[in-house]
């Protein structure tokens, strides 16, 4: 994953993310009590190798938002492109 963010290849980068994403579900769902060693693996060894180098880190998001009356809301985990009037 590191090659494909260094070669700027957003897509074998997205593809490996999924990819392990699934063998990993996999892995814990098959022996839960890895939970804890792989969260403590991911936050010590995986993610200081994965911080961007503008210092945000990659990982999982969660957005909340509520707009009332004519309000809208835009929310992006990544870039966000907004075309119109």
């Amino acid at each position: 994953m590191l090659t494909a963010r260094r070669a700027r290849d957003e897509d074998a980068e997205s593809h490996l993310v999924a990819a392990w994403g699934s063998r990993l579900t996999a892995l814990l769902r098959d022996d839960p009590a890895l939970v804890d060693e792989l969260r403590r693996l991911i936050d010590e060894e995986i993610a200081p190798l994965l911080r961007r180098e503008d210092g945000t880190r990659t990982g999982s998001h969660e957005f909340r938002a509520e707009a009332s009356g004519h309000g809208r809301v835009y929310q992006a985990g990544r870039d966000q492109n907004i075309y119109g009037p």
